[in-house]
């Protein structure tokens, strides 16, 4: 039997001794002028001591420091990352090879206002995300369209990749499928379409003003006259977008779209046998060692971090501020402050959620806040901060597919930015409604 986890907040350490090192490390060659400062210091090597640190604790506290590290490391949406990271990987190398990237953007860029080009991916991506209901999937399937785009406008990665991040937050964010919003709701004990109708109070102005700013970004260059290509190479992305939009599971999608690849490959493109087909896939592979093997050691550093009470002292930290501040509005801004640390010490939103979901619903009780209320605050939060995070999935997949900077990056997803920035003031906005009065007692 597990004993109950004494808070501790000695156990948070590992993660700011890991975020120290890495980006301490890429502020100081940036500054001396290294152009790929962030990539002086691999994240996979930064984060061995915190590690350590996070073992050392957990063995001092009478745990079996290997034994958390490991079933960290093996936590079943870890691991399903990890597969999509490079399925990912391969699918967008064999695309790369056969042409599928030339072809898109030979048929379709050709058409669309330079102005277009950002708000369309960001559209493009949320009505993906929304019917898919995880912003991983979209990414791993708009990120090579994007990127393509990028290529032969002359748009920075950074923004066309921001762009796509933040459509696949917004859909993932409002989907009635997706696992944070299903998490979200029946931990707040409230109806989807009731979370999903408050959801979508700061969603859509946030991604209104996002589309519009996105127009207005951006410079682009004139496009040359691209070498003619088969039309029948964008069928894989075609078939891929289909099967996502389907809501086919996002493995299946991948591997199917994999093989699809390869066969167009195979009767298109000259010299595109299996050898060939066989390497561009290990090719993909390779791309994605890092962000896969940085998955793992998050999540085993995670575990650590949660089995030695860092979690529960944060928590707790929170709800003694949620017990002395009884308003509404301090309630709200504790479940969303609940909400994104713990997405910053898990780097997963769906974890974060189901972690801090109890205690965000005796908060919610406790203040007056209606349960479709803190739903949308805690779902919201903690996709705003998983967008934003630069040891997260979404933005490694996507800077790994892009070689662009994490850093770089996090500051180019406007829309979370957008999105948090209403909810706050939302949240802070003086209401014409009587505070709710509150008994000492919990109900």
């Amino acid at each position: 039997m597990n004993q109950t986890v004494r808070p501790s907040a000695l156990a948070l350490t590992p993660l700011l001794v890991f975020l120290g090192l890495f980006f301490g490390a890429g502020l100081y060659f940036t500054s001396h002028g290294e152009a790929m400062g962030f990539y002086q210091l691999r994240a996979p090597v930064a984060i061995l001591p915190a590690l350590a640190l996070a073992a050392f604790i957990a063995w001092r506290r009478g745990l079996k420091p290997l034994e958390t590290l490991l079933s960290g490391m093996g936590d079943h949406n870890v691991v399903l990352m990890c597969l999509i990271f490079l399925l990912a990987g391969g699918f967008v190398e064999v695309s790369k090879a056969i042409g599928a990237v030339d072809a898109i953007v030979a048929l379709g860029i050709g058409h669309v206002h330079p102005a277009l080009l950002l708000p369309g991916l960001f559209v493009v991506a949320g009505f993906i995300s929304l019917s898919l209901g995880t912003s991983m999937g979209t990414i791993a399937a708009v990120a090579p369209i994007a990127l393509g785009v990028s290529d032969a406008s002359g748009l920075d990665r950074a923004l066309v990749l921001g762009a796509v991040i933040g459509g696949a937050t917004f859909g993932d964010n409002l989907s009635v499928i997706s696992d944070t919003a299903i998490v979200a709701s029946r931990t707040q004990g409230c109806t989807m379409r009731e979370k999903f109708r408050e959801n979508l109070k700061f969603a859509l102005p946030a991604a209104l003003i996002t589309v519009v700013a996105l127009g207005f970004i951006g410079e682009t260059a004139p496009v040359q006259n691209l070498d003619p290509v088969s039309p029948w190479l964008i069928v894989p992305y075609i078939i891929v977008l289909g099967l996502a939009l389907a809501g086919v599971d996002v493995i299946i999608v991948l591997g199917l779209g994999l093989v699809i690849a390869g066969l167009f490959g195979a009767f298109f493109t000259d010299e595109f046998g299996v050898a060939a087909y066989a390497t561009h896939i290990w090719e993909g592979f390779e791309s994605m060692v890092e962000i896969t093997l940085l998955s793992l050691l998050v999540g085993g550093l995670g575990a650590l971090m949660k089995a030695t009470g860092g979690l529960a002292w944060l928590a707790t930290v929170i709800g003694r501020f949620a017990r002395g501040h009884r308003s509404r509005r301090a309630g709200e801004i504790s479940i969303a402050t609940l909400s994104a640390t713990t997405d910053v010490f898990t780097a997963n939103n769906t974890v974060a959620i189901l972690i801090s979901g109890g205690l965000a619903r005796d908060i919610a009780q406790q203040h007056g806040v209606p349960p479709a209320r803190a739903a949308s605050v805690l779902d919201i939060f903690a996709c705003v901060t998983q967008g934003v995070l630069p040891y997260g999935a979404q933005i490694l997949l996507a800077a790994s597919l892009g070689s662009v900077s994490p850093i770089a990056l996090a500051g180019s997803v406007y829309y979370s930015w957008v999105l948090g920035a209403i909810t706050l003031v939302a949240m802070l906005w003086p209401s014409r409604k009587p505070e709710p009065v509150h008994s000492d007692a919990a109900p």
